[in-house]
């Protein structure tokens, strides 16, 4: 009888989707299993006498949870989409809520620098009321920051999907939206000189404020003994950085010592000329660090060995957020940007007039300071945790993206919009960045950091702050000085 009993079809399926299920499903089978062999007895008359589960009433024996196995091809396999829309699919809803809530949680409830976003809507209000340029350019500086921020956050979080190398090329590339976005609304109102010094700003800052200062907080936690990094991936980036002021620097001497073939023209058609070399040597860039020499990009120890990255060591590495997820925000925090840059753009012009700040310190220190929020919090952070090679893949990365991406995307946005933009950046600003370059291709050329190498790069930023500050540009728009009568 036992034998025929376990040969029973129904128990041999019932037992291999019992195994097969989850726990859910074990439970719910177990008592169908008790339902085979009869009745359960009645604990007292009153209690109502329990239907077998397998009993439809009729005597037949019909599953009444059909439904939950059947697949459409009369098989006995279980259909979890109907168990789990059970109620009008409320689990389903309370699913995507919770996910939902989870999520707005992580992202803008996590950050103490997320109070700043309300300046954001602010900023928009005091526009349409009051039209007062220079809050409205303070109330969007405050509002881009904690999107910046929230923007390199999303990026690290889909980077833990990517792989490091593709992760890293996501930070720099992300880091530096915000300043591509205020650069391409600035072209749009014929804005040259704001959107050559935003970019121009924008290298200086990570290579002397941001890079400073992750060395001089790596160096305080870690003061016994210097940090290292990859030489060879430094020299890399300093060679295009160089290649970069070369491209910058021909059609500013061509210019200013008036020699051009055709005056006017000659500077711009090298311009677009030499853009479109630069953006094929940053292709070859990207090819020669993501596929040909990807081993040079490997971190190093103290003794200049090769690190074994293991994703399983650091707890940091886990997403706190899915791929999907980190995709929807990053649409959304773009979206958000480009808003308060259309209005930060805007008001520049009134807010060096009402504040009395040349264009030219607002254009390369105070709007890279805000676009690069989310490198130099980034930065700061990595150095502390002794992880240089990513501190200079962010700071040096991001400037050589700039220098070789960025600029040239510009030059060739301008090109299809029908505005001017060239590489003739002017000599004080192309000397600048020439100076600069030198100096931290010296720091980085013995491939080791200390607080002393931050507190130098921090010091050489000040100075090229107040050199701006005094600087007086004459193709600027409001830095002309007012002609006065007789």
């Amino acid at each position: 009888m036992d034998t025929d009993k376990a040969k029973d079809p129904a128990t041999v399926k019932l037992h291999s989707h019992v195994e097969m299920g989850s726990m859910e499903l074990k439970s719910i089978l177990g008592y169908e299993d008790q339902a085979l062999v009869g009745a359960p007895e009645r604990k007292s008359l009153d209690e109502p006498p329990r239907k077998p589960l397998y009993s439809s009433g009729s005597g037949s024996f019909e599953p009444p949870l059909k439904a939950l196995y059947s697949s459409g091809s009369g098989t006995f396999e279980p259909n979890l989409k109907v168990l789990y829309t059970s109620n009008s699919g409320s689990y389903y809803r309370k699913v995507m809520k919770n996910t939902v809530v989870n999520s707005i949680k992580t992202v803008v409830f996590s950050s103490k620098l997320n109070v700043l976003m309300p300046f954001g809507p602010l900023a928009i209000l005091v526009e349409k009321l009051t039209n007062h340029h220079g809050w409205v350019f303070l109330l969007s500086l405050l509002g881009i920051i904690p999107l910046a921020e929230r923007l390199g956050y999303a990026t690290e979080q889909l980077a833990c999907y990517t792989g490091p190398t593709v992760g890293g090329l996501l930070n720099a590339t992300f880091g530096n939206a915000t300043e591509l976005i205020i650069s391409i609304y600035a072209l749009k109102n014929g804005m040259i000189r704001v959107v050559q010094q935003s970019l121009l700003g924008s290298i200086l800052s990570n290579m002397l404020l941001v890079l400073g200062c992750a060395f001089f907080a790596g160096g305080l936690i870690f003061s016994k003994r210097p940090q290292v990094f990859n030489k060879p991936t430094a020299a890399v980036n300093s060679g295009l950085l160089l290649m970069a002021v070369m491209g910058l620097l021909f059609p500013a001497l061509l210019h200013s010592t008036h020699t051009e073939l055709h005056f006017g023209k000659s500077a711009l058609a090298l311009s677009r000329f030499t853009s479109c070399i630069m953006l094929v040597a940053y292709a070859s860039y990207l090819f020669f660090q993501l596929k040909s020499q990807r081993s040079l990009y490997v971190p190093v120890d103290e003794q200049g060995e090769e690190i074994q990255s293991n994703v399983n060591d650091d707890d940091d590495d886990v997403p706190e957020i899915s791929k999907c997820e980190s995709i929807i925000w990053l649409t959304i925090l773009t979206a958000w940007i480009s808003i308060l840059s259309e209005y930060l753009v805007n008001a520049i012009e009134g807010a060096s007039v009402a504040m009395n700040i040349p264009v030219a310190f607002i254009s390369v220190i105070l709007l890279p300071i805000v676009g690069n929020a989310a490198e130099h919090a980034g930065a700061v952070m990595f150095a502390m945790k002794d992880k240089l090679d990513i501190t200079l893949g962010v700071a040096i990365g991001s400037s050589t993206q700039i220098s070789m991406f960025g600029i040239p995307f510009c030059v060739m946005v301008g090109w299809a919009m029908g505005v001017s933009m060239d590489l003739d950046f002017q000599l004080f600003e192309t000397a600048t960045l020439f100076i600069t370059v030198l100096v931290v291709a010296f720091m980085l050329q013995e491939g080791t950091s200390n607080y002393f190498k931050g507190l130098m790069l921090i010091l050489c930023y000040i100075i090229v702050a107040a050199s701006f500050f005094v600087h007086i540009d004459p193709t600027a728009i409001q830095d002309k000085t007012p002609e006065t009568d007789g």
